[in-house]
């Protein structure tokens, strides 16, 4: 399949589709942790924008790895929080653990494919220039 467009990019799509799992997971937080919030919205919602400026580069390989890198940052870092509304989750019954499975497992899917694309992604301006 030919890549056109950031959003022929799976990985991409995902990304965007899992904000909707982080927003309603935030709102069962207990408002104590409005810094965990700040947090966990913060890292998931640079993930989508570092891929499309990354993409937006990729005639560059190298630009378009160190982006996705950074996304794949902001995705452990996501799924770090995750671990702590977990924890969190065993006090408070207000926070669905189920939730919080589903998005620490779509996380866990985007940094790996982040980690795939990176690996796999072909310069094939080095192919051109070769023959």
């Amino acid at each position: 399949m030919a890549i056109y467009d950031v959003l022929d990019l799976e990985v991409y799509k995902r990304a965007l589709m899992a904000l909707k799992l982080i927003y309603q997971l935030v709102e069962q937080l207990p408002k104590e942790f409005f810094s965990l919030k700040q947090q966990i919205i913060s890292s998931a919602q640079s993930i989508p924008p570092l891929i499309a400026e990354g993409f937006a580069k990729k005639s560059s390989t190298k630009e378009f790895k160190h982006f996705l890198r950074m996304a794949m940052g902001s995705s452990d870092e996501t799924i770090t929080h995750l671990r702590e509304i977990w924890l969190l989750a065993k006090k408070y019954q207000k926070i669905d653990l189920n939730t919080v499975k589903r998005t620490f497992k779509e996380y866990k899917i985007i940094s790996k494919q982040l980690n795939s694309l990176i690996k796999n992604w072909i310069d094939y301006t080095k192919i051109i220039n070769k023959k």
